[in-house]
């Protein structure tokens, strides 16, 4: 069932959602005509049971809030999860950036250009469809090999110039993110979740198809169990990093781009340069 609904387009939970609960509450309405028609009960008897009715209706649908309050929590922190590692791998690549410009040349140039390159293929990497995923993630894995290989070459620059241990501590964090990016795209609510609030959900609708009798509350009810599909759509969009419409902001990695397009390795040269021509 899992599976069934991750294949389906938002559109079609949407769908897969109402329609599951609108034939459950069409079972509800039949059982209680089926049993109106199999006996038939005093005045005080059915007062009665509709004043229990109303209480397990409005204790199911308690929980029903609760429920899709918590699980729509939990797919929004694993976004806001997402969105802040967005952050965090811009200042760590900018500052990356900075400290390579410490160094002597060549190992200047070829870490700030392949860390250009590398923060391309990121804002590329989130922002691609599924069928070219694997093919930005392999030249992503690439340029961190490439780019700790330039770090490994700039060790004895790095030394020289006092800066080996931030230089290491901040490229080890750059692929520290990528790391810890890559498995925050990859976690999901957990399966169990999804089944029990589905199952609920179906519950629910089939004892208000039970209960309600007036044709304005069946509408009502029709009208409840559309926002409530809609609610839950919004949870799935939410609980699909790669292929949902809801994803995390690259805002911070394109300020970025925007910033080392502006600063490249020339522009720490411009104090150094009328130094040197005053000598």
């Amino acid at each position: 069932m899992i599976q069934w609904l991750s294949g389906l387009s938002l559109t079609g939970i949407v769908l897969a959602v109402l329609g599951s609960m609108l034939l459950a509450a069409l079972a509800g309405y039949a059982l209680k005509s089926w049993e109106r028609r199999r006996a038939r009960r005093r005045d005080e008897e059915t007062e009665w049971s509709s004043s229990q009715e109303s209480y397990l209706v409005g204790s199911m649908l308690g929980l029903l809030a609760l429920l899709l309050a918590f699980s729509f929590s939990m797919a929004l922190g694993r976004y806001e999860e997402r969105r802040h590692l967005v952050t965090q791998e811009a200042n760590a690549i900018g500052t990356a950036y900075l400290r390579s410009q410490l160094l002597d040349e060549p190992h200047r140039t070829r870490l700030s250009v392949l860390l250009v390159q590398y923060t391309d293929n990121r804002i590329a990497l989130a922002a691609a469809p599924s069928d070219q995923t694997e093919r930005l993630l392999s030249r992503n894995d690439r340029l961190l090999t490439d780019i700790w290989s330039a770090v490994v070459a700039a060790r004895d620059s790095a030394l020289a110039r006092g800066i080996s241990t931030p230089l290491l501590m901040t490229f080890n964090e750059v692929i520290d993110l990528d790391t810890e990016r890559k498995v925050a795209r990859t976690v999901r609510m957990p399966a169990e979740v999804l089944l029990f609030l589905y199952g609920f959900l179906v519950l629910t609708a089939a004892v208000l198809g039970y209960v309600l009798e007036e044709r304005r509350s069946r509408l009502g009810a029709g009208v409840l169990f559309l926002l409530l599909s809609l609610y839950v759509s919004i949870i799935a969009d939410l609980n699909r990093p790669i292929s949902g419409n809801i994803r995390e902001s690259q805002e911070p990695m394109k300020m970025l781009r925007r910033s080392l397009a502006a600063q490249p390795p020339a522009a720490f040269d411009q104090f150094r340069t009328g130094e040197a021509g005053a000598r």
